[in-house]
């Protein structure tokens, strides 16, 4: 029998005049000496109880009421991943404001969209460059009519928190007002409105309120899921805080007594592992598809019998957890292998994650299973689970004891997976958002009658009530002989190679499928001193190379054991460089834009078919 329908059982409520800042409050009151964060001051760390955290909130909002915010009006963050970007997030909230965060990679035009649309009267920016981008519609002199509500730009970096302390002392802002505005919310409160991707066009805000939140993070915590956000633990967050995942399990964090160290540098993020030592590592596949290229990669660089034991503990490790899968279990000679590749191998890897490591989630795009099964294999457990901005995140998860790879879990927290007809994944609960900010034509359209949130995503429920992503509606394929084609799941596996940085699959109205490849800058520059290949050589004259074709040729073998022989990867083509942010042609969250690429790259398409 097929399931097309699943629902978990909530363990939690939600009160109607509960709030995140109401719920950190009564954290603070029941243990007002819990260690919250671990930030850096003056070259060392410094540890912050959640009695300090909640005064400089205060603080900060009485600056922000100094300038004239009012409750319910909007706050743009734009920063990197640091302990001030939660600090004015939950300042903004004491004010009974909105927060809109924009990522820090963000350009000027999208800046100027979402400071438009949502109407932000203030805004928070990490440095000069930031604030640089911000000021441009600040309102002065003869500035654009659409952004004008804009009046002041906050920079961290030039001492924005301390000013802001001052000014609403030199106010004289009581703390009644505070309370009395935290007391003006409830839970329908809108606390964030966050903007949308925008694979498919311009970004549209969503409006998530407390209970969304609340929600959210309680579904964390009374899931096994949530382990690591118990007292005791400690997590260290690099994505950024604008993405809904990274700012959902730092609530979680906060809400759920563990302590939390905030890091954005991706050049070092390696030795802050080693120095934090976190329970849990959040991250996107890319992290840990980079993580797994790096130690093959320096393995490979060793050569000789380095790489010889690395190729053979890798089979091992995904053999183990493949035969975790089946009713016989490991066998006595692959449980002794892995005891003797877990010497050599595995235990460098796991100290090199910071060596307390309970789990990782990923999140963001789907990672290839055979990747997971390696890193199960190695000890480092990594689950998967699914959601959206418009379901504050996630909405199922896998986690221990019924994970299954290849999924993304089972619905969680009193949420609802529905399998459409045309097998569409449709979504009901409380982590739902109730709509577009200033758009209800768009919220319209993507509710069915019945209050299901249509997601765009295609895929089926196991009779578990696992769920498994296909692809997505909006991007299949379909071929000049009719075949239909979902093409995330092949591009995730060639993701996942070494060599390989992005990959787009196409054939829309096709004879054949085809990729257009971007190749990962690190290991094109090891491929150039493994083959003795000048290190100004081209992308474009590397690309006829036999030795790295032959490269990504098995990543395109690899994926295409996935699907039939119609709907395999005939042909592709290598781009002179990689998609980018800047061109408009991924996401913040690394996601592809079809349509920006095809049109990019029209040439390198044409030429896939061109017979050339």
């Amino acid at each position: 029998m097929t399931t097309t329908e699943y629902t978990s059982e909530a363990l939690y409520t939600v009160g109607e005049n509960e709030t995140l800042i109401s719920a950190l409050r009564d954290l603070q009151a029941e243990k007002p000496n819990l260690v919250t964060f671990n930030r850096p001051v003056n070259f060392d760390w410094e540890q912050v109880t959640v009695t300090q955290f909640l005064n400089e909130v205060y603080a900060v909002a009485k600056g922000l009421i100094a300038n004239g915010l009012e409750a319910g009006e909007r706050v743009v963050i734009m920063s990197n991943t640091r302990y001030e970007w939660i600090l004015a997030d939950f300042a903004i909230q004491a004010c009974g404001a909105t927060s809109v965060p924009i990522y820090p990679s963000s350009s000027t035009s999208q800046c100027e969209w979402i400071i438009q649309d949502s109407g932000a009267v203030l805004a928070f920016a990490e440095d000069s460059e930031h604030s640089t981008r911000l000021n441009t519609f600040v309102k002065e002199g003869e500035r654009q009519p659409d952004t004008a509500h804009l009046n002041r730009v906050f920079t961290f970096n030039q001492n924005a928190i301390a000013d802001l302390v001052k000014e609403g002392e030199e106010a004289g802002i009581p703390q009644e007002e505070i309370d009395k505005r935290i007391a003006g919310m409830s839970s329908a409160t809108i606390n964030s409105i966050v903007y949308t991707s925008g694979t498919t066009g311009r970004p549209k805000g969503c409006m998530l309120d407390h209970e969304n939140w609340l929600s959210e993070v309680r579904t964390l915590l009374t899931n096994p899921i949530g382990s690591f956000a118990g007292e005791g633990h400690g997590a260290l967050m690099f994505l950024p805080l604008a993405h809904v995942l990274a700012r959902a399990v730092s609530y979680t964090v906060i809400l759920g007594g563990s302590e939390q160290t905030y890091w954005s540098d991706m050049d070092t993020l390696v030795a802050e592992f080693q120095r934090a030592q976190p329970h849990m590592i959040l991250g996107v596949p890319r992290i840990f598809e980079k993580v797994h290229a790096g130690a093959k990669a320096k393995a490979n660089e060793a050569g000789g019998l380095k790489a010889k034991i690395f190729a053979l503990a890798e089979k091992t490790a995904t053999d183990y957890s493949k035969a975790l899968d089946t009713q016989e279990g490991p066998g006595f000679a692959l449980k002794a292998r892995r005891a003797l590749y877990d010497k050599l191998v595995y235990s460098t890897l796991r100290a090199a994650l910071g060596g307390r490591l309970l789990y990782c989630i990923s999140g963001g795009s789907a990672l290839n299973p055979e990747l997971m099964h390696f890193f199960r294999g190695v000890g480092v457990k990594i689950f998967e689970g699914y959601g959206l901005t418009e379901s504050t995140a996630a909405v199922a998860v896998n986690s221990d004891p019924d994970n299954i790879i290849g999924t993304v879990g089972k619905p969680v927290g009193g949420n609802t997976v529905r399998i459409a007809e045309d097998g569409e994944i449709e979504l009901k609960g409380s982590v739902v958002f109730k709509g577009y900010w200033q758009n209800e034509e768009a919220t319209k359209k993507d509710f069915t009658e019945d209050g299901f949130y249509k997601t765009g995503d295609l895929g089926s429920l196991l009779p578990s009530g696992h769920l498994k992503i296909t692809g997505r509606k909006k991007e299949i394929l379909v071929t000049a002989g009719g075949k239909n084609v979902s093409p995330g799941p092949l591009e995730d596996i060639l993701r996942s190679a070494p060599i390989i940085s992005q990959a787009m699959v196409v054939g829309d109205d096709q004879k054949f499928v085809g990729a257009l490849i971007t190749l990962d800058e690190d290991a094109v520059a090891r491929f150039k001193k493994d083959n003795g290949i000048p290190e100004n050589t081209s992308v474009r004259e590397l690309a006829k190379n036999p030795v790295l074709r032959s490269h990504v040729q098995d990543a395109i073998n690899e994926a295409n054991q996935t699907v039939s022989s119609a709907e395999g990867i005939k042909k592709f083509r290598i781009l002179h460089r990689d998609f980018t942010e800047e061109d408009g042609e991924i996401t913040p969250s690394m996601k592809i834009k079809r349509f920006a690429i095809a049109e990019h790259f029209s040439r390198d398409i044409a030429k896939i078919y061109s017979g050339k």
